[in-house]
């Protein structure tokens, strides 16, 4: 009996995915009373270790900065498409779900796991050590898209409102997929070395010690079943939504406050996976999840956006206000003081996590 109970613990990677999409499947597009909700959390808590468990099996087999860049780029990808259906869902609401959508994702990631990340880290060792080129290189993109994708449409005058002219928003989709393929081909080929994780001493360590990496055939089950439990993430998320938008409105919140929470939810499995790499003192690893995180919400979700503009009617809002702007401005002025020389303590920590707090205190309070 014993033994049964651990071979089903140890299972429970495996088992967690699959129960999740199937309660994702009876559970699509219904209106769900609050037992069945908290059946649909405790499935969605489960999807989410089991992602980050899954992630870090995939990340030991094909090393950094491999790792990182699969559980950015699968997160976002089904992230897009979650953006993309709910913009075809011609509710009213879909002018600026993009833009929301990838505002609250870059201070979540640039603030919120990049100052989480390190918090843990900074506590453990005092001072968290990572590759400044490597860090610089993707902060810089994530400025740079970031600019060009949601500051530029507010500034512009071929269109009325903060957006972009047809021919303007196919250049911002085209330059958003170049500097997002020439980053990643920075990051895996060109320069892997600036992605590696650091010692205190800033030595690069180029894999796990003393670790055996899992078989192949084993790292090919964690990679599909890692994209089962991001599915399931995003699409159980998606199910809770409605109950969480009727509790806003309770609440007397504005409705921006939904699009942060579902970002939060979505952006659970990186910002676990970040924690616990800076928990083993690999600060860069958590900066890759979290820098490329952004850059993979910007670099993916304007293209397809763009794309799907060509159908869908009503305007597409990208421009940022002026308080969103202030905040980005914020950001990428600390984060790249905090990069620059390639430590960080504790305070570093507290100005990027006192940014995400200013977001979401704004966001409850415009």
């Amino acid at each position: 009996m014993e033994v049964g109970v651990r071979r089903l613990a140890a299972q429970w990677p495996v088992l967690v995915p699959l129960i999740a999409i199937g309660v994702l499947a009876a559970t699509w597009g219904r209106s769900l009373p609050v037992a069945v909700v908290v059946l649909v959390d405790c499935c969605l808590a489960g999807a989410v270790l089991a992602a980050v468990q899954h992630a870090e099996v995939v990340a030991h087999r094909v090393g950094e900065p491999f790792g990182s860049l699969v559980l950015a780029l699968a997160v976002t990808v089904i992230e897009v498409a979650l953006i993309v259906t709910l913009m075809a869902g011609g509710d009213g609401k879909g002018a600026t779900l993009a833009r929301d959508t990838v505002f609250a994702a870059l201070m979540i990631t640039c603030n919120g796991i990049v100052g989480l990340s390190l918090l843990v880290g900074t506590v453990k060792r005092r001072i968290a050590v990572f590759n400044a080129e490597g860090t610089g290189a993707a902060l810089s993109t994530v400025a740079t898209l970031a600019g060009l994708s949601l500051v530029l449409p507010t500034f512009t005058t071929s269109t009325p409102g903060p957006r972009f002219s047809p021919a303007q928003l196919v250049f911002a989709a085209l330059a958003a997929l170049v500097l997002y393929g020439l980053f990643v081909a920075t990051q895996t080929v060109r320069h892997r070395t600036y992605f590696l994780p650091l010692t205190a001493d800033g030595e690069v360590i180029d894999a796990e010690e003393h670790i055996e990496p899992p078989t192949a055939r084993a790292t090919r089950v964690s990679l599909a079943l890692l994209g089962v439990a991001l599915v399931a993430v995003v699409g159980l998320a998606k199910t809770t939504s409605p109950l969480i938008e009727r509790g806003v409105a309770a609440a007397g919140l504005p409705q921006a406050v939904v699009g942060v929470v579902i970002a939060l939810l979505v952006l659970l499995p990186e910002s676990i996976a970040a924690v616990r790499a800076a928990r083993r003192d690999r600060i860069q690893t958590s900066l890759n999840l979290a820098l490329g995180s952004a850059m993979a919400s910007i670099g993916l979700t304007i293209p397809a956006v763009a794309v799907a503009s060509i159908w869908l009617s009503g305007p597409l809002v990208l421009g940022l206000g002026a308080t969103h702007t202030v905040l980005l401005a914020l950001t990428v002025a600390v984060g790249t003081l905090t990069v620059v020389p390639g430590r960080a303590t504790l305070l570093q920590s507290g100005v990027h996590l006192s940014l995400l707090t200013a977001y979401l205190v704004l966001a409850v309070s415009p």
